[in-house]
């Protein structure tokens, strides 16, 4: 029997992008997220016993870029009850090598003990500080070995400051072929059944700095792929590659 490995990947990757062109279909996507939503729709996950708070289907991508990827590090600004970490420290354990580095600005003592007492904890390394905070993020720098295939995730304060300063020190970091992952995107977007918490939207939010950055950068590109077929995602437009 022919194999038709390659051709089932080629027509996914069709799917994908024609997906993410289909705005009727994504419109919907994106209200049924908000009626989900009604219900805390993200707290309801967790990862090997860990509160991850995410959309499962991000969950699944993030699986798919590391598994293609392969980074040795991978740096989340905003780790909340360490569910992430955990699940980005599986696919480290994996690919059978690799760390987390999860920076934090409060980590509480329960979730600190959630990540370290773990059975993949020792994958795992916690700052606690703002992720912005120069000497947090030049300590995050000296944990890198030269070399290192990084990949980035910035999930903690959504304010349009917070996440540009966070594109400035991080997106450097960032090594091609990796990617970086700007969450909560979707704030920018407002619905009928929807409006953004903590005074973001608006131009105060994530989208708002990460298309600042973009215009800025030739660094990264939105990927049509990843992006296209979420069609449920907390990040629409955020799974970036980091091209050179």
């Amino acid at each position: 029997m022919k194999d038709d490995r390659a051709e089932f990947s080629e027509q996914a990757r069709r799917d994908a992008i024609a997906l993410g062109q289909d705005d009727a279909l994504n419109r919907d996507g994106l209200h049924l997220m908000r009626e989900a939503g009604k219900h805390r729709f993200t707290y309801l996950w967790s990862w090997l016993g860990v509160p991850i708070i995410q959309v499962p289907s991000d969950v699944v991508a993030m699986q798919e870029i590391i598994w293609e990827t392969r980074p040795d590090i991978i740096i989340e600004t905003g780790i909340a009850r360490g569910g992430s970490a955990i699940f980005f420290a599986s696919m480290m354990q994996l690919l059978g090598r690799g760390t987390v580095i999860g920076v934090d600005i409060d980590i509480r003592a329960h979730n600190r003990d959630s990540i370290e007492s773990h059975p993949l904890g020792h994958r795992v390394r916690l700052i606690e500080g703002s992720s912005t905070d120069p000497e947090i993020v030049s300590t995050v720098r000296s944990m890198i070995e030269p070399g290192a295939k990084v990949m980035v995730i910035l999930d903690s304060d959504h304010s349009y400051e917070h996440v540009k300063n966070e594109l400035a020190a991080y997106a450097p970091l960032v090594t091609e072929g990796q990617f970086m992952i700007v969450a909560d995107t979707g704030l920018a977007i407002e619905t009928d059944n929807f409006t953004p918490p903590h005074g973001w939207g608006n131009g105060n939010d994530p989208m708002a700095a990460m298309d600042e950055f973009l215009q800025g950068s030739d660094r990264f590109e939105i990927d049509p792929v990843y992006n296209g077929k979420m069609l449920m995602t907390s990040s629409p437009r955020g799974y970036l590659r980091c091209v050179k």
